[in-house]
C-alpha cells in the first residue's frame, strides 16, 4: 500500500448529493472501511441529529459535529462521508482540506428537491418550501465545498455507480488510486 493510499478521503456536498451511497461504493471499491460522520455523530449524542437540533438546536449540533471531524480527519485509509454542514465552520473545512483528499458531489437546488421530496430526517428541510430552502443553503454553501474541496464531481443526474466511477476515474488520474477494475 503506498502512502496515498493510505489517506482519508472524504466526501462534502449539499443533503442529497449521494455522499453517504457514493461513500458506500467507494470504500467498498477500494477495500477501504466507510465512515459517515452523522452515524457517528447520532451514536455519540444517542439520538437522531433530528431531535438533537430540536431539544439543543443548531449551534450544539456543530459542536458535535467539528470534534467528531477532527476526530475522523486524523484517521487513515478511510472513506468519509460528512453532513451537508460540516464545511460551515473553518476548522472543518481546514481539518478536511489539509488531512484528506475532498470531493465535492455537486448538484443544483432543484435536483437536491426532486431526490429529497419525501425526506423527514433532515431537520432543515423541514420546512414549507424545501426547494427555497435547499437555493438558499446552495447559495451559501457552494463556496465552501470549493474551497474545501481539491476535486468537484458533478453529482446531477448519473447513477450511483456512474457517480462512483467519475469519483475512482478523478483518483485514479491524480495518482492516488491504482487502475481499478470496474
Amino acid at each position: 500500500m503506498t502512502p496515498t493510499e493510505r489517506e482519508t478521503i472524504a466526501l462534502v456536498g449539499m443533503p442529497g448529493s449521494g455522499k453517504s451511497t457514493v461513500g458506500r461504493q467507494l470504500a467498498r471499491h477500494l477495500q477501504r472501511e466507510f465512515v459517515d460522520s452523522d452515524a457517528v455523530i447520532e451514536e455519540r449524542i444517542g439520538m437522531p441529529i433530528r431531535d438533537w437540533f430540536a431539544q439543543h438546536g443548531e449551534e450544539s449540533f456543530r459542536d458535535q459535529e467539528q470534534l467528531v471531524i477532527e476526530e475522523l480527519t486524523q484517521r487513515r485509509g478511510i472513506v468519509l462521508a460528512t453532513g451537508g454542514g460540516a464545511v460551515l465552520r473553518p476548522s472543518n473545512r481546514n481539518a478536511l482540506h489539509s488531512r484528506c483528499h475532498v470531493f465535492y458531489l455537486r448538484a443544483s437546488a432543484e435536483e437536491l428537491a426532486r431526490r429529497l421530496r419525501h425526506d423527514t430526517q433532515r431537520p432543515l428541510l423541514q420546512v414549507a418550501d424545501p426547494l427555497a430552502r435547499l437555493r438558499e443553503l446552495y447559495r451559501e454553501r457552494d463556496p465552501l465545498y470549493r474551497r474545501t474541496a481539491h476535486f468537484v464531481v458533478e453529482a446531477m443526474r448519473p447513477s450511483v455507480q456512474a457517480l462512483t466511477n467519475m469519483v475512482l476515474m478523478q483518483l485514479e488520474v491524480a495518482g492516488l488510486a491504482p487502475p481499478a477494475q470496474r
